[in-house]
């Protein structure tokens, strides 16, 4: 094998509970899984293909740490997702058997330059430099698969103390399970793969010095600061 012409990068990581890292290779994102997101961001939410996106693996901000206020925008938005850790890979995946390919689950937040956003689709450009920027992806910690439900739960983000965002793992449009399904349509998963599943309504406008504090029941808790 040749040598390295550069340093190799650092792997991006994400904590467990079980006192491990778990390692990142992509981070996917679906669009529009819930209904009173979907209404609010002006689209018909019955029930529509998911569609997905992409993150670098870099973008995660974990452990805690702060997130930088993105470049080139003025309106940094939130969204506090379910964040879904492939253990196994594969590809043509079967709904029944989807969730057992899941190490575990965390609380995420898919920032969005959302100006950016808008332009991109107004012009029918594709939106990388909306979701895909540095430090675009604040995970909490791991909790393995078999002690969480995916189906249910409460999935809250206060910021500043004040909630923004309140909904329930049920409302999904696609499950969790349907969702791996559909998107190993596309691609072969592979263990280290993330996927967040979408957010509910009551996404907002983000200023430096906003703490969001993001949970999920029986997932557990995130916190970051916007610097």
């Amino acid at each position: 094998m040749s040598e390295l012409v550069i340093p190799a990068p650092a792997l991006p990581t994400v904590p467990t509970s079980t006192g491990g890292r778990f390692p990142v290779r992509r981070v996917f994102c679906v669009g529009r899984n819930y209904a009173a997101h979907a209404r609010e961001m002006g689209h018909d939410p019955d029930r529509e293909p998911p569609f997905f996106f992409t993150k670098p693996a870099d973008a995660v901000v974990v452990d805690g740490a702060d997130t930088p206020y993105p470049s080139v925008t003025e309106r940094l938005e939130h969204e506090v997702e379910l964040v879904v850790a492939i253990g196994t890979g594969g590809s043509d995946i079967t709904v029944d058997d989807a969730l057992a390919h899941v190490w575990g689950y965390a609380v995420g937040i898919d920032l969005t330059r959302r100006d950016l956003q808008a332009e991109a689709k107004r012009l029918g450009r594709p939106w990388d430099t909306a979701k895909g920027f540095d430090a675009s992806a604040p995970i909490g910690v791991l909790v393995p698969a078999g002690d969480v439900d995916p189906t249910a739960g409460a999935i809250v983000l206060r910021v500043n103390g004040e909630l923004r965002q309140s909904g329930d793992l049920a409302d999904q449009i696609w499950s969790v399970a349907e969702t791996i399904a559909e998107l190993a349509r596309f691609v072969a998963l592979e263990p280290g793969d993330l996927l967040m599943t979408g957010t509910p309504e009551g996404v907002g406008r983000l200023v430096r010095g906003d703490v969001l504090e993001g949970s999920i029941d029986g997932v557990g808790t995130l916190s970051t600061r916007i610097v």
